[in-house]
Order: C-alpha cells, then sequence, then structure tokens
C-alpha cells in the first residue's frame, strides 16, 4: 500500500512539473522570453540557496540523530584491540572531508546564485592564477600527507605477523559461493597441510592431507567461537572467486583470494554478553526483536556480532553470513571440548583413511589377523626374530596418551596373552626421525609404557612384560615421505620367551 502511493505522490509531481512547463510557455508568449527567463533564473537561484541550507543542515543533523547507528560511535565503539585506531584515522578523515563536502557545496550553490544571468552582465575572463593554483594544489596535498602518514602509521601497527613463540590462536577462513567453512586446530594448536588437488566435494572439501598428523584433530566449526582477550590469526582463503573476510564490529576486512592466502590478526576486547549489556541502555535496541510479537525478547537479547562477505561474489552473496561468539577463556575451553575432529567423525575408517583406523564391525576380522600373526611366529624355531606390528593403536599427536579407538586392537592383545597364559613379550615403540632424536627417545618410551599400563591394568601379570623404546633408531621405511614416516611412527609386540 505504502508503495502504491508512493509511486502515486511521484507521478502527481511530474504532472505538476509538466503543467508549470506549460505555464511558463504560455507567459513566456505574453510577458516576453527575457523577462520570464530572469524571472526564472532569480527564482531558481534563490530555491538553490534554500535547497543548500536544508540539504547542509539536514545532513548534520542526521549524521548526529543517527550518529548511535554508526560504528565507532555510541554503542559501537570497536571490540577489538586495534578498532580505535581504524576508528581515530576514520574520523580524521571524516574531519577533513566534512570540511571539504561543506565548502564545497557552499560554494557550488553561491556561485549559481551570484553568477545567474542578469541583463548586461558580461563574464570576466583570465587564464591563469597562480596564487589559485598554489592553494588548491598545497591544500589538499598537505591534508593528504597528513591522512597517508596516519594510514602508515595504523596499517605498520595492526598489520605485523604474529611472531613464532609468541601465544596466538590460529583459525582458518574459507569463503566459496556461498558460505564460509571455518577451520580450528585440535589439542595440537596447529591447523594441518592443505593440497587443492585433494578436495573431494563429498569427503574432503578443504582438501586437507590426512597424511599429515597436524589434521588429525583439526576441526569445521558452524560459528566462529573466540576467548576474550587472546590474540587471533586468521588464515584466509577462497576456492572460488573473490570474497571479504569482514568483521565489521572488530574493524578487521580482509581480500580472500583463490591462490593467495592472507590473514588478519586481532584481539577481541569485548565478550558478546558485554556488547549487549551496551546495547540495552539504548532505545532504539530496546524494541521487541520480532516486531509481531511484543512479548518476546528486545533487540539487544538477540544481537551477535557476525561474519560476513563484504565482496559482491555472486547472487548468493547475502547468504555469506555466520554468527560471531567471543566468550570467556573458561567458556572457550568447554566449547572446545564438545567439538569433534573432522577426521575421527567423517574419514577414519573410511576409504579415504590413508591410516586403515578400524570400525568397530571390523574388529573381530583384525583381531584374527593378529592371532595368526602371533601364533605364526610361535611355530618359528626363535619367535623373538618376529615382530608383530599392532597397526591400530594411536597416539594423539607429540603425547603417550592413548586416543579410543586404540581399544580394538588393545582389547585384541590382552586377549591373546590371556589365552597364551606362558608367553612373554616385549612392547616397543618407534617414531620417525622428525625432530629431536632425544626427544623421540623419551616418547617411544612412553608410548610402550602406555600400553604396558593398559594390558597390566586388564589382568597381564608385570612380569609377562618388557617395555622398550628405540625412537628412530630402527626403521621400518623411509623417512623420506610421508607415509613413510607413517609408517615408522608404530608400536610392535616381539615374544621373548614361551613356556611349554
Amino acid at each position: 500500500m505504502i508503495g502504491l502511493l508512493i509511486v502515486g505522490i511521484i507521478l502527481l509531481i511530474g504532472i505538476i512539473v509538466v503543467q508549470i512547463g506549460k505555464v511558463s510557455e504560455l507567459t513566456a508568449k505574453i510577458r516576453g522570453v527575457e523577462e520570464v527567463e530572469q524571472r526564472s533564473n532569480n527564482n531558481q537561484a534563490v530555491w538553490l540557496m534554500v535547497f543548500m541550507v536544508v540539504f547542509l543542515v539536514g545532513s548534520v543533523v542526521s549524521a548526529i540523530y543517527y550518529k548511535d547507528m554508526m560504528l565507532g560511535y555510541g554503542p559501537h565503539e570497536a571490540a577489538s584491540a586495534h578498532g580505535g585506531e581504524i576508528d581515530s584515522l576514520f574520523d580524521m578523515t571524516l574531519f577533513f572531508t566534512g570540511i571539504v563536502f561543506i565548502l564545497t557545496h557552499i560554494a557550488l550553490f553561491w556561485f549559481a546564485y551570484k553568477y545567474r544571468q542578469k541583463k548586461g552582465n558580461v563574464g570576466k575572463f583570465f587564464a591563469h592564477s597562480t596564487r589559485l593554483e598554489i592553494i588548491w594544489t598545497a591544500v589538499p596535498a598537505v591534508v593528504m600527507v597528513i591522512l597517508v602518514t596516519q594510514g602508515l602509521v595504523a596499517w605498520n601497527e595492526i598489520m605485523p605477523d604474529v611472531d613464532a613463540d609468541e601465544e596466538y590462536i590460529e583459525v582458518e577462513a574459507t569463503g566459496e559461493q556461498f558460505l564460509w567453512t571455518l577451520r580450528y586446530p585440535g589439542a595440537d594448536g596447529k591447523l594441518g597441510t592443505k593440497h587443492f588437488k585433494l578436495i573431494d566435494p563429498a569427503t574432503n572439501t578443504l582438501g586437507q592431507d590426512w597424511t599429515d598428523p597436524k589434521n588429525i584433530d583439526d576441526f569445521i566449526a558452524d560459528e566462529l567461537v573466540l576467548p576474550v582477550g587472546k590474540k587471533v590469526r586468521v588464515r584466509i582463503t577462497a576456492k572460488d572467486v573473490l570474497h571479504n573476510f569482514y568483521l565489521p564490529h572488530f574493524r578487521v576486512k580482509m581480500d580472500a583470494i583463490p591462490g593467495l592466502p592472507t590473514y588478519f590478526i586481532f584481539t577481541p576486547i569485548t565478550t558478546t554478553e558485554e556488547y549487549r549489556e551496551r546495547l540495552s541502555s539504548y532505545p532504539e535496541w530496546q524494541v521487541p526483536y520480532d516486531a509481531e510479537d511484543p512479548t518476546g525478547p528486545q533487540r539487544w537479547e538477540e544481537f551477535n556480532y557476525e561474519l560476513a562477505c563484504a565482496e559482491l561474489c555472486g547472487k548468493g552473496h547475502y547468504s555469506m553470513k555466520k554468527v560471531v561468539k567471543i566468550v570467556s577463556e573458561e567458556e572457550y575451553a568447554e566449547w572446545l571440548t564438545t567439538q569433534n575432529s573432522f577426521y575421527k567423525t567423517n574419514i577414519r575408517g573410511t576409504e579415504a583413511d590413508p591410516y586403515g583406523r578400524l570400525l568397530a564391525y571390523e574388529a573381530a576380522e583384525r583381531e584374527q589377523e593378529l592371532t595368526t600373526d602371533f601364533e605364526s611366529a610361535l611355530i618359528l624355531d626363535d619367535p623373538s626374530e618376529t615382530s608383530i606390528r599392532l597397526k591400530n593403536v594411536f597416539f594423539a599427536t607429540g603425547s603417550a596418551t592413548l586416543e579410543d579407538d586404540s581399544n580394538f586392537e588393545l582389547a585384541s592383545v590382552k586377549k591373546l596373552l590371556t589365552d597364551y597364559n606362558d608367553i612373554s613379550v616385549e612392547i616397543s615403540g618407534h617414531t620417525d626421525n622428525t625432530g629431536d632424536a632425544q626427544a623421540n627417545q623419551l616418547l617411544s618410551e612412553a608410548r610402550a609404557n602406555a600400553i604396558y599400563t593398559y594390558l597390566t591394568s586388564n589382568g597381564i601379570a608385570a612380569s609377562r612384560l618388557r617395555t622398550a623404546g628405540y625412537g628412530s633408531q630402527n626403521p621400518a621405511d623411509t623417512n623420506e615421505t610421508a607415509e613413510g614416516r607413517q609408517n615408522n611412527r608404530r608400536i610392535e609386540m616381539r615374544i621373548i620367551s614361551q613356556n611349554f
């Protein structure tokens, strides 16, 4: 209904303009063309001055009236540590451009009034004014130097990358038509490697390399959740076209470019709840969030920071929005415990799994395979010459903490040692040659001891077990490839005595 009313008003204005034109033509015929033109010029000049006053006053008044709706003013102070610098730079730019805006419009309309056509007026021509040229060259140059210098100072303070020994959280944001994929590192704090050739729309949308141990605990989040007061490094990339990673409340904006990773570093300083409390004291936020439900929550109660795309990336551009939550460190730690590794929930046990980890229904088959290897070693003249690899024993990256999906294999080992209760074995740990040799040695020993602890706590006599850690001394494969290094990170079992 309002739309029809607006269209009607526009049509009515058009009709009025046409009729005024016709009246002017008739008047010109009656009074003479020159007199009508003179009066018309005078009227236009006066009305332009009126328009100038209304326009400039309206611009200033509306800016003041709506300032609480704009970033940087009222409740919308920057929610990041660097945001204040961005706002100061914006204020300085607004100061100078505001002066130029007002002066140029005054000059524009004043000249239209002063130099309106009058009978007998003759325009003055001059080809050159050194003073005028110096003024309109020097003043903008000085202003530009101030703005550019301030911008460079802000850029140099905001954009340096993190130091290697600095504490920070790294998150990866990948843009595509039309969504953001947010990848977090797991307990190791490191994001795994990717390669575009590994992208599979069904199972591996990011192209993660599952032979890289750092990928095993990475997880994909539906929302961007970050702890307050912690430095965050966002690794930004795109899969198809140009996108832009935009967090308006944090003054973060960076292009996401296919094939050219970018980044942004910022520190959130205001939690979502604190920002909501700030909004709650402003009248425009003290209205129902849903106009059809006046008894429901108010606007400030439903506020959330948002991640958007600030690049026109296609017809679905509007849908590239995700909720951003800034929480306390305790809430963030609790949230991390609810996230599941993408590998463990989507890749493990499938054809895409390079580690061949067991699913529950495969446990019986693997138990039979392990029993066959064990019995084959027993019939040899010297069983100790044969090592049986425990293929499905897994540890958290860089630690001796057993993962839950090791239970199938360990249960089979426990059953074997229970069935053959006169057999003693050595459990040995091995690593690849990556990193410090002494650290690898200690890690291999700790992992062998973790198996020992499991078996003894499940009824196997300690006298039947021996542990050893060999570090990277006895590689089973080359350390020159990722696959070879994976094969070298292993747990083995060797029969050391039997009493028949």
